[in-house]
């Protein structure tokens, strides 16, 4: 049986994952439509071949500072149970594995750890991995 495969993506410079499994693509930052009265993290939402998908910034929704987006900018679409969501980050790494997964802290780095299912350690250092129920439940609400 194989390891379980994470996409690894930067915010600033702090590194993090999701599985690879909740995935559907990962695309250059486009055109994102502003929708009133939502959450500040709620960037808008995209036309994703034809379908109308919502696109949330981790940069906000983890309070950190707003930053302009550049050539390296990406949404991560990912698919997780009914919801299809864009998350924006700054930088897309490289496909990961971790070998050791500890359970995360109360905070990392200012950030609630229940955003988190582990840190992920790799030789360059430590690896938030997401949990999505947290990151898109937070955006429902």
């Amino acid at each position: 049986m194989g390891q379980v495969q994470y996409i690894e993506f930067c915010i600033d410079k702090e590194q993090y994952a999701i599985g690879i499994q909740d995935i559907y693509e990962i695309i250059k930052i486009q055109d994102i439509t502003q929708i009133p009265n939502v959450r500040s993290y709620v960037k808008g939402v995209i036309n994703l071949r034809g379908n109308i998908v919502p696109v949330i910034s981790l940069r906000n929704l983890f309070d950190l500072e707003e930053k302009e987006y550049s050539k390296a900018t990406r949404i991560i679409v990912v698919h997780h149970e009914e919801d299809t969501v864009g998350i924006i980050v700054d930088r897309v790494n490289k496909v990961a594995t971790f070998d050791d997964i500890q359970s995360p802290p109360e905070r990392i780095g200012g950030i609630a750890g229940n955003y988190f299912v582990g840190i992920g350690l790799t030789d360059n250092g430590m690896v938030a991995i997401l949990k999505l129920n947290e990151v898109l439940l937070r955006e429902q609400e």
